[in-house]
C-alpha cells in the first residue's frame, strides 16, 4: 500500500537528482542573477530546520564592488596560509581554483547571529547546534540553486575575525561562509576535487554503522 504522504514519483526523483547533481562551483559567468530567483534561494535558506527554532542565520548581500574586492584580498591571504599548512600538497592546492568571488553575479555572506547564548533549547550540551542549523540553511540554498540552474560555491577560506571587522558585524556574531552565486557555463560532471584527484567520495558502507561505532554496516553497498 502506497504511503499517502509520499510525493509523486517525478517529485521524488527530482529531489534525489538535485542532491546527486549539486556541485560546489568555482567558475561563474558575471551575468546578474534574477532578483526573483535570488529571493527564492533566500526563502529556501530561511525555511531550513533549526535547533530550538532559533533561526541563527543572517545573510549579508554584498553589492559594493570595492567591498567584494577587499573580501577577495582576505580570501587570497588565507589561501596562501592554507597552502603552506598543507606541506607537501601546497603546490597541488595552489593550482586549484577555490573561489569565484570576483566573477559570480551575487556574493552573500552567511553568518551566525549575535545573542545566541540565550537559546538553550537543544544546545545546553551541544552549543554547536547553532552552526549545524546554519549549515542546513546553506544546504537548502545550495539545492534550490541547483534546481534553478544556478551555481553556488561555498568559500570558507578566510579569517573570521578579519571578515567580521570588514563587515562591521556586532559582538558575538560570526561569519560562517562566503557564498558565490551565479550563472555557469556548465556544472562539473563530478565534484571538482574528485576531478582534480584531491579526494574521492568514501563508499557508503564505510560510514554507516549499526548498534555501535564498529558494528556491521546498516546499509549494504551492493
Amino acid at each position: 500500500m502506497a504511503d499517502s504522504h509520499r510525493f509523486p514519483d517525478a517529485d521524488v526523483d527530482a529531489i534525489y537528482r538535485v542532491i546527486a547533481e549539486r556541485r560546489d562551483m568555482r567558475h561563474f559567468r558575471p551575468d546578474p542573477v534574477d532578483p526573483e530567483i535570488l529571493a527564492r534561494l533566500l526563502w529556501a535558506a530561511h525555511h531550513a530546520p533549526s535547533v530550538g527554532y532559533m533561526q541563527p542565520w543572517r545573510f549579508i548581500r554584498i553589492t559594493d564592488r570595492g567591498l567584494r574586492e577587499r573580501m577577495h584580498v582576505l580570501v587570497e591571504k588565507e589561501r596562501r596560509n592554507t597552502a603552506r599548512a598543507l606541506g607537501e600538497r601546497e603546490e597541488d592546492f595552489m593550482r586549484l581554483k577555490v573561489e569565484g568571488l570576483l566573477d559570480a553575479g551575487e556574493v552573500i555572506v552567511v553568518a551566525l547571529a549575535d545573542g545566541r547564548e540565550k537559546h538553550v533549547f537543544g544546545r545546553r550540551t551541544l552549543p554547536e547546534m547553532d552552526l549545524a542549523s546554519v549549515a542546513c540553511a546553506i544546504q537548502n540554498m545550495w539545492l534550490a540553486a541547483r534546481a534553478e540552474g544556478i551555481g553556488l560555491g561555498w568559500v570558507s577560506i578566510f579569517d573570521p575575525v578579519d571578515l567580521t571587522t570588514l563587515l562591521d558585524m556586532p559582538a558575538g556574531a560570526r561569519p560562517v561562509a562566503i557564498l558565490c552565486i551565479g550563472h555557469v557555463d556548465e556544472f562539473y560532471p563530478k565534484p571538482m576535487l574528485e576531478i582534480h584527484q584531491w579526494a574521492e567520495r568514501m563508499p557508503l558502507e564505510t560510514v554507516v554503522f549499526e548498534n555501535g561505532w564498529r558494528g556491521e554496516a546498516a546499509v549494504s553497498g551492493d
